[in-house]
């Protein structure tokens, strides 16, 4: 953690009480915002938090899926947790999402995700992460328009799983949805990041000096 940091829940203090969407405050548990070590490398970005996130506060925990990836991130040396854990303690990772609020009935819309496109910048802004994984199709694309010269149609996340993609200023290293991964493509990820991500330089060295 960075020696500045106070806390890994949404460590720059955004506004937990947003009304930007209408369609979502008053049907919302909590604003979820980022999670993680501010000095991180490695930025994990989904759609929107789950139901189980939604009730921890912390995106990509309290269910299953969750705890696939925080099983993927205790084996690349990102968190000291068991993968249950409601707040994790992670080293040079940060996790967030396209969208901060959950509708119940339905994912975010294209309007919603533009609304939350500020959190995320500032977030992206201030960590200045080398890698980033989208976790998912629409992250995917989310950030495959801004970050890539390709046209966002031409990526698939089933293709594009555990690969590295060139980007403006970071590289993308996509992860299918954790619901629809194999313990195989969930190894594939694992074994992409160590053998072919960790070889060059980024070592899990930003960020550390306080640990």
């Amino acid at each position: 953690m960075d020696a500045h940091q106070r806390q890994f829940r949404n460590p720059f203090s955004m506004d937990t009480d947003c009304t930007n969407c209408t369609g979502l405050c008053e049907v919302r548990e909590q604003v979820v915002h980022g999670y993680g070590d501010v000095g991180a490398e490695f930025l994990f970005v989904g759609e929107s938090p789950s139901a189980a996130a939604e009730k921890t506060g912390v995106p990509f925990t309290g269910d299953a899926a969750g705890e696939r990836v925080q099983r993927i991130l205790g084996a690349l040396g990102f968190s000291r947790s068991d993968p249950d854990a409601d707040e994790p303690d992670v080293q040079n990772v940060f996790l967030t999402c396209l969208t901060r609020c959950r509708h119940p009935g339905r994912g975010p819309t294209d309007a919603e995700i533009s609304t939350c496109e500020p959190f995320l910048n500032a977030e992206i802004r201030m960590i200045n992460p080398h890698i980033i994984v989208p976790v998912g199709q629409a992250a995917l694309e989310a950030l495959a328009f801004d970050y890539t010269t390709r046209a966002v149609d031409s990526f698939d996340i089933d293709a594009e799983h555990a690969t590295t993609i060139r980007g403006r200023g970071f590289e993308l290293v996509p992860m299918k949805e954790p619901t629809r991964q194999t313990n195989a493509e969930t190894e594939a990820f694992v074994e992409h990041v160590r053998e072919s991500v960790f070889a060059r330089d980024y070592r899990q060295t930003k960020g550390r000096q306080s640990r």
